[in-house]
């Protein structure tokens, strides 16, 4: 008798908490899915405007299927401002961005990983504190020091700070290589490997995914950059996408805001395709790095 009232109590606590997991589960679902929308509604506004003709974009309530449909819009857009050439511009910067991300940052965090020197905890955290400081408060040091090179006026001061480590691509590389075992590094080393040949034969190999999120994050940051080509770059030819279509707003009194939005998207455009095409790669590099202290 007692048996079957514990057996009773038990599956009573065990249905009980089986309807709370099941109640939160269902609150989480809804909290994330109001936090998805809430992310998606401006891309979503983004691309309903740049399909819009003029008289439908401040209307209330707000119209979200454009009727009729203008894809012309996105040719007005090309058109309106040296659109492709801004574009390539970008492109070069964002490529030798990429390249300087990956070869010297991973090298950096070689060094700080793989190899025992003296200091070496404490050059890393003051470079982890040089994440802290903004660009706004060493800018003018660092324009001053690129005029005196004769850079201003050139991609160089775009591209560039990739080339001599960056903090946080330093960092993440640091944690996915301190997750790889010394056990390869020692082996490679009896067949007579060096650091550098550990470094390329073995370590990149292994760290594709990191590699990809490094890549991801500079090929982001290059692409959407506006303080920096704003502050170096002087000639309009020389232009990047995210300097350029402040000329949207500057070219005539009044800003035509289909065609600003429908560039916004085409700029938008190729980090959505990249993050897509790599999202099992990048995904796998967050969650591996940072295992490791």
């Amino acid at each position: 008798m007692f048996k079957s009232v514990n057996v009773r109590l038990r599956n009573n606590r065990l249905q009980t908490k089986g309807k709370i997991k099941a109640i939160l589960r269902i609150w989480i679902y809804i909290v994330l899915i109001i936090g998805a929308v809430s992310f998606i509604l401006p891309l979503a506004w983004m691309v309903s405007t740049s399909l819009k003709v003029d008289r439908q974009i401040f209307v209330f309530p707000p119209v979200w299927l454009p009727n009729p449909v203008r894809w012309m819009n996105y040719v007005d857009a090309i058109n309106y401002i040296p659109f492709l050439t801004y574009t390539l511009n970008t492109l070069y910067v964002s490529t030798l961005s990429v390249l300087g991300a990956l070869i010297f940052s991973s090298l950096a965090a070689y060094g700080f990983s793989r190899i025992e020197w003296p200091g070496r905890n404490l050059l890393f955290i003051l470079v982890l504190g040089t994440m802290m400081i903004p660009l706004p408060v060493y800018v003018i040091p660092l324009y001053v020091v690129f005029r005196n090179l004769h850079w201003t006026g050139t991609f160089k001061p775009l591209y560039l700070r990739f080339w001599f480590g960056y903090p946080l691509f330093i960092f993440l590389l640091r944690q996915f290589f301190m997750s790889i075992p010394k056990e390869l590094s020692d082996a490679a080393k009896i067949d007579g490997c060096s650091e550098l040949g550990i470094y390329w034969r073995v370590i990149l190999p292994l760290s594709k995914p990191a590699l990809a999120v490094v890549a991801l994050f500079a090929f982001l940051y290059s692409w959407q950059d506006f303080l920096t080509p704003l502050i170096f770059i002087t000639k309009q030819k020389m232009f990047t996408l995210s300097l350029g279509l402040q000329q949207y707003q500057a070219q005539h009194g009044a800003t035509e805001w289909n065609l600003l939005m429908a560039a916004s998207t085409l700029m938008l455009l190729p980090i959505v395709v990249i993050f897509f095409l790599a999202q099992k790669t990048f995904i796998q590099g967050i969650s591996l790095t940072g295992l490791k202290s």
